[in-house]
């Protein structure tokens, strides 16, 4: 059981999930221009809803709030609920609508400060052979609810820590059932004081180089606040998070409660999945995570009720 509650987080490492398997929609030109000038896109210095981090945005980019943000997922992507995240960061040179359209969802994670002392020691290549390990039981359950198997093909990008910065950041390469084109799930995350701010991205594999330059700019350009830095932690006020950086790469389960821990904010564009929303732990979860094999797009049930 442990290990397959693992595996379910080593393939996707998201916050608040609520699938959709959304085709690329039909959109006039106009609509998509109405749209986007709606949105208020901003840049320079951005001070996050939560008040804990901030973002310096180049015009490489254009930064959209949470309103907006929903309201692009919803209305542009056609995302059933698009609400939960702190806001969205666009590419400016991308065709938003077109097929290499993407964007980085932004939540936050306040589990408690993320102590880094496994971080020299992790072996990523064993972790990546855990992950392997626990496909052929998640894709049981997968099979016995209809859906195609997933499988990671391997690190796109290695994982990788900057233990000055408190910068973490790795890139997954993921196939569903046959489908030759793979998926790209390219993970950010910094380390604050009570938690830990997640920037996702998903593409195809094939944009591999553009996305990971982008998300090395946006790793550069986001921080926590003064006072809500990593050297901010107060051993005698602040509590510490039950997990370490190999929990962040893999995913973590909530040592507390036994249950699986929330999930990060996964973007597919048009003929992947948009995943936002309320998860909760049950008998329906395996449905997080694909499309069945016998019908068309569908909207599963709320998972938050």
């Amino acid at each position: 059981m442990r290990t397959f509650l693992l595996s379910l987080f080593f393939l996707l490492t998201c916050l608040n999930p609520l699938q959709l398997c959304a085709e690329e929609p039909a959109i006039d030109s106009p609509y998509v221009d109405d749209l986007l000038s709606s949105l208020n896109p901003q840049m320079g210095i951005i001070d996050l809803p939560n008040g804990v981090a901030q973002l310096d945005v180049p015009e490489e980019f254009r930064y959209i709030g949470p309103e907006a943000a929903q309201r692009f997922l919803e209305d542009g992507w056609g995302n059933p609920d698009g609400s939960g995240t702190l806001g969205m960061l666009l590419p400016v040179d991308t065709e938003l609508f077109g097929p290499e359209g993407w964007g980085v969802v932004i939540t936050y994670e306040e589990d408690g400060h993320v102590e880094d002392d496994d971080a020299a020691d992790i072996n990523y290549t064993e972790l990546l052979t855990q992950i392997r390990d626990g496909e052929k039981e998640l894709n049981k359950e997968r099979k016995e609810l209809g859906f195609e198997p997933i499988h990671i093909v391997g690190w796109a990008a290695p994982p990788h820590y900057d233990s000055r910065t408190k910068k973490l950041y790795w890139a997954k390469e993921l196939r569903f059932g046959d489908d030759p084109e793979h998926t790209l799930n390219y993970n950010v995350r910094i380390l604050g004081r009570k938690g830990v701010l997640i920037l996702n991205a998903v593409a195809s594999i094939d944009q591999l180089p553009a996305i990971t330059d982008s998300m090395q700019q946006v790793l550069a350009f986001s921080d926590f606040k003064d006072g809500h830095r990593y050297s901010d932690y107060d051993s005698g006020v602040d509590k510490v998070a039950a997990y370490g950086i190999a929990a962040l790469v893999g995913g973590k389960v909530a040592a507390k409660v036994g249950l699986l821990a929330k999930l990060g904010a996964l973007l597919f564009a048009f003929k992947k999945f948009i995943i936002i929303g309320l998860a909760a732990f049950g008998g329906v979860l395996a449905k997080l995570f694909g499309r069945r094999k016998d019908s068309g797009p569908t909207l599963p049930p709320s998972l938050g009720e």
